[in-house]
């Protein structure tokens, strides 16, 4: 395991995406979520993936940062296309109103439309990791908190979701110092041992795992009470980020990106659906 490697935490770096505030990120990151949530066409999916990658490059965050994640959502992914082919494998056909066979699998027809339907639902979810990443990664947690707060969200609030955000790298930390330390005592955690060891040793790491992250919240919650945390109605910020030019553009072209979707949908597509069968 790469001791130097930071998954999902704050990616300190001077670019444009850095430089906006939380709060506009966040909206944007809806924006951008709700359109893909919304429309089945491959097209505009495939477009708003491009356009998010190429602002993960901007960004400057590197593919080892979000390598975990990546795994897992395609894990997700194929174990949901094949649960949902098996449970509704003539779906598609029911969407798009054609059926063109080319295939059988135990006795299940494979079709063109279903293929299609099922490559369209894998690229919609895979789009959203590029995205939720860029927030995720290049959003200062306090300066968030602080953004939240100036929209009349409650500091209180406010500071619960910059401890969360803090908390990724904190969890993943201790995670690395367990998995060392069992590591050291002779437990076989490589890709040497079989699975099954694997997954019962992997247990000695996340049970101590959840202590120390119990422990950790204790640790915070006396010092924010020693403080005075919450004494007071309303509360300063140390980092804070003032709305500039910069947001409103973002928030323009996101805004128009989700409401071009909506259009394709209802005007072109006359469909949430792009039907290339017709």
């Amino acid at each position: 395991m790469n001791m130097k490697m930071k998954l999902f935490s704050y990616n300190l770096a001077d670019t444009f995406i850095h430089r906006l505030s939380g709060l506009t990120k966040l909206i944007c990151f809806l924006f951008l979520t709700f359109a893909m949530m919304y429309s089945y066409d491959i097209r505009v999916i495939l477009v708003v993936m491009v356009f998010s990658i190429l602002l993960m490059r901007k960004a400057k965050i590197k593919f080892s940062q979000v390598r975990l994640m990546v795994i897992y959502v395609l894990i997700f992914i194929f174990t949901n296309a094949v649960i949902s082919f098996f449970f509704s494998p003539e779906f598609g056909t029911s969407i798009y109103g054609t059926s063109h066979e080319f295939a059988s699998v135990f006795g299940i027809s494979l079709t063109y439309e279903q293929l299609f339907y099922q490559v369209t639902k894998m690229f919609k979810y895979a789009s959203v990791i590029p995205l939720g990443m860029i927030f995720l990664l290049t959003t200062n947690p306090s300066e968030f908190a602080s953004s939240l707060n100036g929209i009349r969200v409650n500091y209180k609030a406010a500071v619960a979701v910059a401890l969360t955000l803090r908390y990724f790298p904190d969890i993943q930390r201790d995670y690395r110092d367990i998995y060392l330390a069992q590591q050291a005592r002779g437990l076989e955690l490589s890709r040497k041992a079989k699975f099954f060891d694997r997954f019962k040793n992997s247990l000695l790491i996340v049970i101590p795992l959840i202590f120390s992250t119990l422990d950790r919240v204790e640790v915070i919650s006396n010092a924010m009470d020693l403080r005075g945390f919450s004494k007071s109605k309303t509360r300063t910020w140390y980092t804070s980020r003032k709305f500039s030019r910069q947001d409103a553009l973002a928030l323009v072209v996101s805004g128009m990106i989700f409401l071009a979707t909506i259009l394709v949908s209802i005007f072109i597509n006359k469909s949430r659906f792009y039907n290339p069968f017709i």
